[in-house]
């Protein structure tokens, strides 16, 4: 394959992932015009328009959504075979990566990773994106984010899964709650917090729902970082994982936690990234990192 053509293969994969001439021209350090030429030299060549211009986005067909698995994989085998020689050495590394994180997984996995960074003394920029849980995919494929963790049950060629663990809600309330330590009807006559499932949290929804529960649902917020304030001042109960309950009572001694009376088994937290030939040195380290850092 002519270098030119892989310069087009590239200019097409980092394309996908920007939809933006002016982002790729910064990225590739072209002008404007040498992108939007390439443009017209791929659609010649594969027969589709690939980006139609969509606002200020350039929003991939469904031919373009087709190629860019393969191309980017292919792209990127050829990078990791052209830099095989240069071992990574994490403690001289000091580029950027973008975690994907809902704002449960912030309060949570946070605090374990930054404390595993300052084991290996590295200090990368890490960013932590806030991810609704449909929006995780599309992140890691476009390269907007290097990993992500999340409940949500994404089935993909394009990425690569690793469980962390196991999700058992139970409820959390004031310590000078009346609520029995559990029970069959211990949630007659109570009232809830629901917080939103946008980030893929959908069990409490399903279990109010499924119980006949909703109508006693008095606050529903977006966030979960209010959830331990707003506990600690009412008689209101939230259902939440125990691993989430566990943080929020060791920051709110007042809290307490009660185990539900029916099953509170949902879906696993995962780890997502793109898959293995895809990734840089630096992504397979922190990747391993992460792994080593959250897992149970």
């Amino acid at each position: 394959m002519a270098l030119t053509d892989l310069n087009q293969l590239r200019t097409f994969v980092v394309l996908y992932e920007l939809r933006s001439v002016t982002a790729v021209a910064q990225r590739l350090h072209v002008t404007q015009p040498t992108v939007s030429y390439t443009l017209r030299r791929l659609r010649a060549r594969f027969g589709d328009e690939l980006f139609r211009r969509e606002g200020h986005d350039m929003v991939p067909t469904a031919k373009a959504t087709q190629l860019f698995g393969p191309l980017h994989e292919a792209l990127a085998q050829i990078d990791a075979t052209v830099n095989e020689t240069d071992a990574f050495e994490p403690s001289a590394f000091s580029g950027q990566l973008m975690l994907g994180l809902t704002s449960i997984g912030e309060q949570t996995f946070l605090p374990p990773i930054m404390a595993a960074l300052e084991r290996e003394a590295s200090r990368p920029h890490l960013q932590a994106e806030r991810l609704d849980s449909d929006q995780v995919e599309d992140g890691l494929a476009r390269g907007t984010i290097d990993l992500a963790i999340t409940v949500s049950m994404i089935d993909s060629p394009q990425l690569w899964r690793s469980h962390i663990r196991a999700v058992e809600y139970v409820a959390l309330v004031s310590g000078e709650h009346p609520l029995p330590s559990t029970g069959p009807d211990m949630f007659t006559g109570r009232h809830f917090l629901r917080v939103s499932a946008r980030g893929g949290h959908i069990f409490p929804l399903q279990v109010l729902t499924e119980h006949g529960l909703m109508h006693q649902v008095v606050l529903t917020i977006e966030d979960y970082a209010t959830v331990p304030a707003v506990l600690s001042t009412t008689d209101l109960i939230a259902l939440l994982p125990r691993h989430v309950a566990e943080v929020f009572s060791g920051w709110f001694p007042s809290l307490r936690i009660a185990d539900l009376p029916w099953s509170g088994q949902s879906t696993p937290v995962s780890l997502y990234t793109r898959r293995e030939a895809s990734l840089t040195p630096a992504q397979r380290w922190f990747r391993s990192l992460v792994l080593s850092a959250v897992r149970e």
